[in-house]
């Protein structure tokens, strides 16, 4: 693929109206509206708070594509990069979508989880994690998203994730901003034909990614759930590929990373256009780092605490507040961090911490402590020796 012309793609077809990391179905209902005067839109069923779940359907090609998104509510990004993914495939003058759509019918369901998405979190309003519920389908979301994948019979699926920011590709310094994963479809991880098929396409895409973002593309740890989707479907023999959006520094709006996984879902999609993969090419996939665990969201550096040399991890937890995302910052790890990385890295100089028994909660913006003590809050600064 050409990067140029990726960029490009993006810029064009970026869905302006859609950003940050609340996305719910509010959001989208406006261009769901749009998008059903050019292209099919099914009502496939309602959530368990009765929201509805969508299917768009795109294209009059063999090969079958299905993609779903927010399986988990307060995973996103995926959800932006997808609706900028259909602004470009709807475009009559772009000949390369035209080809795309000449050869593959992509059936996309924008937000599987909509009670999750508007509660921003990974449950769904009976509080089950739909990406463990395969095999007993107790939710309504599950049964609507079996009854599509028995229907549909997809020759290739997408399952679209979003991971946190600890994640790193590798035992390195590079956070996974984008990682892939061919789910295993027994307890002995075989590399079936169909997961070969997939691993092929992830090649693909991981090559134009490193040219965006070397070194920071990663492979998520396939170990063996039969509860989940993705191993469900491979043990089915249908190739599946797990996207994972991640961090990139200084996005936690995920606005760059949205753009990469809309530079990957072009690159795979226009890959199986394109054509016949039998997973010859998968050894490519094993070139890519597994995600090691290496960051956090903030370290800070080489402070006195109860007289010795330590490092601070914080960690963001995101709130839904007033309908916005606020990212909370909380004490995660005290002790020496040498092998850890922080996404923000603040250097203490040796300044003296007091601590009496106490949670501790950050706000390194001022570089001041807050302590809750008793239920009392209170601050101090960083002191030096």
């Amino acid at each position: 693929m050409d990067i140029k012309k990726l960029s490009e793609y993006f810029s064009t077809y970026n869905e302006s109206s859609i950003s940050g990391r609340y996305i719910h179905l509010e959001h989208i209902t406006p261009l769901l509206e749009g998008f059903s005067k050019k292209v099919h839109i099914e009502l496939l069923g309602t959530s368990e708070n009765n929201a509805p779940i969508h299917l768009i359907k795109l294209g009059k090609g063999n090969k079958k594509l299905l993609f779903w998104s927010q399986m988990h509510g307060n995973e996103s990004t995926t959800t932006k990069a997808v609706l900028d993914f259909i602004n470009m495939l709807m475009d009559d003058s772009n000949e390369f979508s035209e080809s795309i759509l000449a050869s593959c019918t992509l059936f996309i369901i924008p937000i599987l989880s909509p009670d999750g998405a508007k509660a921003y979190t990974r449950l769904n309003y009976n509080q089950v994690d739909l990406n463990r519920d395969a095999q007993n389908k107790t939710q309504k979301e599950s049964v609507i998203l079996n009854n599509v994948i028995h229907k549909i019979q997809p020759d290739v699926a997408f399952n679209l994730h979003g991971q946190r920011t600890i994640f790193s590709a590798g035992e390195t310094e590079f956070p996974a901003t984008v990682s892939f994963l061919s789910p295993a479809g027994d307890k002995e991880r075989t590399v079936t034909n169909c997961r070969k098929v997939a691993m092929e396409i992830i090649s693909e895409m991981n090559s134009v990614l490193q040219k965006y973002i070397s070194k920071s593309v990663g492979r998520y740890d396939d170990g063996f759930n039969i509860n989940c989707v993705g191993d469900t479907l491979s043990d089915m023999g249908i190739p599946t590929i797990l996207f994972e959006a991640g961090h990139y520094a200084n996005d936690y709006d995920r606005e760059k990373t949205r753009a990469y996984i809309f530079y990957a879902l072009v690159t795979g999609v226009h890959y199986i256009s394109n054509e016949n993969i039998t997973g010859n090419g998968h050894k490519g996939y094993f070139d890519i780092p597994e995600n090691g665990k290496c960051f956090y969201d903030i370290i800070i550096r080489d402070v006195i605490l109860d007289k010795k040399n330590v490092d601070i991890a914080i960690q963001y937890t995101e709130e839904l507040c007033e309908n916005d995302i606020k990212f909370i910052p909380k004490i995660v790890k005290i002790e020496d961090l040498e092998n850890f990385y922080g996404h923000r890295e603040i250097i203490g100089n040796k300044r003296v911490i007091y601590n009496e028994n106490v949670t501790v909660e950050v706000l390194p913006e001022n570089e001041l402590l807050k302590f809750r003590l008793n239920d009392e809050l209170f601050s101090t600064e960083l002191r030096k020796s």
